[in-house]
């Protein structure tokens, strides 16, 4: 082989070379990360199929919509609910989900149903509460409105999804106080705190939240005590309040909030109390607070560990799950409505056949409690 053929072989490689470099830099352009804006919700996807995943978003979420409009949460629960709830988790459990339009329109159709019903709505007697998004509650009584793990939406990765500055001002607003049970951010969001102290509402974490954060000043830390009760003072009334020293595992300390209304109705907020492995420590409190206390609405998380053992250490009147389809998690850690206990090595189909009546809401809905 002469010369001149070794140049013009080691030009075509380099030819080559930066031919496939080019490429992979166009490929990479396609498979952007869509958090950071632009594309398609998901670039592996010709726009062709893209197309056909927004189109049965809308289909079904305007069908999961029709059927929620017809069909109010009862107990026991209608068929025609359990079927909206597996159509939403045929939505949620897509990657891209939060980035779709017609996922996003639902979210945002779903707050504004509440913001309305907030701004509209009165409580004569018991408590009505709302399920926001993750572990998100609001719950009021005729003298006041608590907000619990109250988020935008923000983890989802997308700023389309998450409500607005807007949608969360109309929001807090209506509440009285802000109950924060720890410092993951799909829990604690520090812009929803900062707008509630800007009212002169009170809000309430664990010290781990915002640590090192100016805010920190600004945040009522009360004592993880079991069974000591507690003074929450609001603007006009005085609640009584036990906050458990609960855990997410071992490291992240979680408030398991237990207040008592003026009205004598007693709520339990339990955020992301897991016992897991080796520690299993806060079932000593778990286990007992039914003896001293009577919980008429627990609100626990679906996929902690025995559901139903923590369900029956409150002996609850009404149990409303939270923190189904989480979309800041990885798609296979996103709860379903359908429960999944196999995979997840859960009990909770076993809790919603028991004697406790559950209510699984679906986002933006709510339901009217008033003790016997």
């Amino acid at each position: 082989m002469n010369m001149n053929t070794k140049i013009k072989i080691s030009i075509w490689i380099w030819i080559l070379l930066l031919f496939i470099l080019i490429s992979s830099i166009e490929v990479a352009a396609q498979f952007h990360d869509p958090k950071k804006g632009g594309g398609k919700p998901d670039a592996q996807l010709s726009q062709k199929d893209n197309d056909y995943l927004d189109r049965q978003a809308k289909v079904f979420l305007d069908t999961v919509q029709s059927i929620l409009s017809e069909n109010l949460p009862t107990i026991p629960e209608n068929r025609a609910r359990g079927t909206a709830k597996l159509l939403m988790d045929a939505v949620f459990h897509e990657h891209y989900a939060a980035f779709r339009k017609p996922v996003q329109q639902f979210f945002h159709d779903r707050v504004n149903k509440v913001i309305k019903e907030l701004e509209e709505t009165t409580v004569e007697e018991g408590v009505r509460i709302w399920k926001i998004y993750d572990m998100g509650f609001i719950a009021r009584t005729k003298t006041v409105t608590l907000a619990f793990d109250l988020v935008s939406g923000i983890t989802s990765g997308s700023q389309d999804f998450a409500m607005n500055d807007d949608e969360m001002n109309r929001i807090v607003k209506q509440c009285n106080a802000l109950l924060i049970t720890h410092r993951h951010a799909d829990h604690a969001e520090k812009q929803v705190a900062d707008q509630f102290i800007k009212l002169g509402l009170p809000v309430l974490a664990p010290e781990q939240v915002w640590k090192n954060d100016s805010i920190q000043s600004e945040i009522l830390n009360p004592e993880r005590v079991a069974d000591k009760i507690q003074k929450l003072k609001l603007k006009k009334y005085t609640l009584d309040m036990v906050v458990y020293p609960g855990h997410q595992m071992k490291s992240i300390n979680n408030n398991v909030y237990l207040v008592t209304t003026p009205e004598g109705i007693t709520l339990v907020h339990t955020g992301d109390q897991i016992n897991e492995g080796d520690f299993m420590t806060d079932f000593e409190w778990i286990d007992q607070v039914s003896k001293k206390y009577e919980v008429d609405v627990l609100m626990p998380i679906a996929w902690t560990t025995d559901i139903f053992r923590i369900v029956k250490g409150f002996n609850p009147k009404l149990v409303l799950p939270g923190h189904e389809i989480e979309l800041g998690h990885t798609v296979w850690d996103r709860l379903p409505y359908w429960g999944d206990d196999e995979y997840l090595g859960l009990n909770y189909a076993e809790l919603k056949t028991s004697k406790y009546p559950v209510v699984a809401l679906i986002w933006g809905e709510s339901f009217h409690y008033v003790p016997k």
